[in-house]
């Protein structure tokens, strides 16, 4: 439901719905502090994205991360904010950025039972064109008992308590994904405050849009190449799909979230194994899907050792910044959805993507 009164007296807050939910659940209150201070961080951010022309903030910083990628000015900027208000919160042990090569552990005394993998500014490369950009994390328990270390953060997907985005796009949005499942709140720059404006989200079943860079379509995998063309080409001369392509993953997941559709970032010859990363981009988004579909039932991906489960993957991980090529649809195509199955199936298992995300119980 979305509130349409112009003006709610009785608002729902990012704080006083995570502490509703910590109260059902008889929590600790470690999740609301951890959230706040991330809330904190994401404000911040956005104001520092909203006068980043003004401020100097455009440009490079002159460095390269661990992933290969350019560092912004901007990124620099939102991972110490990040990184500083996690610390602060006294709710985390171990971070894992992508902009830091190793995970960070929290000083002893601000630890907290709870590890954090986030990109703190994703789709960077646009910021300069002000397209939409905006911030990924993922949230697990620490489950072992020995010290906090890096390995604490090497969990699959389906271990994560909480994942969710911040959207910097015409206005800034918070999308949550808790156990309860999807919600979204707006921030209100009056009051400094993410309000509830959609709750309990549900993908839609069907949609009409495809989205991936077809600038390497020279690369695809046959069966993928097939499988997009009928899209554009349907056998049966029903509508085609219209593409829409960003080029930011929060931007493309939340417009696929909202409209349906499917978003692809698929494996090529220059990236064997995908280039957006499993920890904090590829199964946070996994989950928070997976909570806005009517079954909480990951879809299954056939792969040479046997059926397996994209949130279950982890025996590939050796380092936090393994990459995925993550495929994210919203419903299933009844008349042609076996053939597109096996379509689709063939590309992964050809590309060897083990750490490919096929998430939502309904494809294409």
């Amino acid at each position: 439901m979305t509130d349409q009164a112009p003006f709610d007296t009785n608002i729902v807050t990012v704080t006083r719905f995570v502490m509703e939910e910590g109260r059902k659940a008889r929590g600790t209150g470690e999740m609301t502090q951890l959230l706040n201070s991330l809330c904190t961080a994401v404000k911040a951010i956005s104001t520092a994205v909203r006068k980043a022309g003004i401020a100097h903030l455009y440009g490079i910083a002159g460095t390269t991360n661990v992933t290969g990628d350019q560092v912004k000015k901007l990124d620099v900027l939102s991972n110490d904010l990040v990184v500083n208000v996690l610390k602060s919160s006294f709710a985390t042990c171990v971070l894992v950025s992508e902009e830091d090569k190793h995970a960070i552990i929290v000083e002893p005394e601000k630890r907290g039972k709870y590890v954090v993998c986030f990109d703190p500014l994703d789709g960077s490369s646009n910021i300069d064109c002000l397209v939409s950009i905006g911030t990924i994390f993922g949230i697990y328990k620490k489950i072992s008992k020995d010290d906090p270390s890096e390995k604490d953060a090497l969990q699959p997907g389906r271990n994560l308590v909480a994942a969710g985005y911040a959207l910097y796009g015409s206005a800034t949005m918070l999308v949550l994904a808790m156990v309860n499942g999807v919600n979204c709140f707006m921030l209100d720059p009056a009051i400094g405050e993410f309000i509830l404006v959609d709750r309990d989200v549900k993908i839609k079943k069907k949609g009409s849009i495809y989205s991936l860079n077809e600038g390497y379509a020279k690369d695809f995998d046959p069966a993928l190449t097939e499988y997009v063309q009928r899209k554009k080409f349907p056998p049966d001369n029903s509508a085609p799909y219209g593409s829409r392509y960003v080029g930011s993953m929060v931007a493309d997941v939340h417009r696929t979230l909202v409209y349906g559709g499917i978003f692809m970032y698929p494996a090529n010859k220059k990236s064997p194994s995908g280039k957006l990363r499993l920890l904090y981009e590829c199964n946070p988004s996994s989950w928070r899907y997976i909570r806005s579909t009517l079954l909480n039932e990951v879809w299954a991906l056939p792969t040479p050792n046997g059926i397996a489960f994209y949130l279950d993957l982890l025996s590939h991980i050796v380092l936090p910044h393994s990459d995925c090529s993550p495929y994210i649809p919203s419903h299933r195509n009844k008349k042609y959805g076996s053939f597109h199955h096996q379509m689709l199936c063939n590309a992964l298992l050809n590309q060897n993507a083990k750490s490919v995300m096929l998430q939502g119980q309904n494809i294409f």
